[in-house]
């Protein structure tokens, strides 16, 4: 009987992702259409089925205005977080070393 690759799920983190893992489509695109990595590396590289990665590439294509906001979110939380570490370097407070 064959198995069935899992699916993308929203879960967890509020963000579309593979069922039962972590890895989101987001990560997925970007590994494989960003930087131009094998989508069957990274699927070896994430213990993924290569359908995995495959679906979610079809999810994000399919999906352009939710993967637009996904990308948004983490690009003001990553401004918020940076911000919040240089106002805290000024405030005389900084990361352990």
């Amino acid at each position: 009987m064959p198995q069935h690759a899992p699916r993308v799920t929203q879960e967890l983190l509020d963000e579309p992702h593979i069922e039962g893992r972590l890895i989101s489509v987001l990560q997925l695109h970007d590994r494989v259409k960003e930087l131009g990595a094998d989508p069957e590396d990274v699927a070896d590289e994430y213990a993924l089925d290569v359908a995995d990665v495959y679906r979610a590439l079809a999810y994000y294509y399919e999906n352009p205005e939710e993967m637009k906001a996904v990308r948004e979110r983490r690009e003001t939380d990553l401004r918020d977080l940076r911000e919040n570490i240089a106002s805290n370097r000024l405030d005389g407070v900084s990361p352990p070393t």
